[in-house]
């Protein structure tokens, strides 16, 4: 069992920076792919980035691509969420997730991790 817990959600203005951290505890971390998903209001949850179990390879949702960056460190067994040039549309509740790198077959999908986070929210102003 893996235990996620996501911070570093606020009220940020439009074209400002929030640091998204999700600490994990409870397996080995570097055994585990890591990704962030968020959901807005009204909408279902959708993949924003996911980092390799060595962090040597990241993805991204187009919609983030060149203002996200997705990071990890094994040591502190944490992963990070680095979000710039924030726009309102960026507004959800944004979610970690982990899942055993011997068993992902596809990042990108929701459904692949088993291990999830609270949630924390990020609301961005206009």
């Amino acid at each position: 069992q893996v235990q996620l817990v996501e911070s570093g959600g606020g009220l940020v203005q439009a074209g400002g920076s929030l640091r998204l951290s999700c600490a994990t505890s409870g397996r080995t971390f570097s055994n585990y792919a890591l990704g962030w998903f968020r959901q807005a209001p009204g909408k279902e949850r959708a993949f924003v980035a996911a980092i390799t179990w060595n962090g040597r390879n990241t993805f991204y949702a187009d919609s983030v691509k060149g203002r996200f960056t997705i990071s990890r460190d094994n040591d502190k067994n944490t992963v990070y969420l680095q979000m710039n040039s924030l726009k309102p549309e960026d507004t959800a509740v944004y979610y970690c997730a982990a899942c055993l790198v011997g068993v992902l077959t596809d990042i990108f999908a929701e459904n692949e991790y088993p291990y999830w986070g609270q949630g924390t929210q990020v609301t961005v102003s206009s």
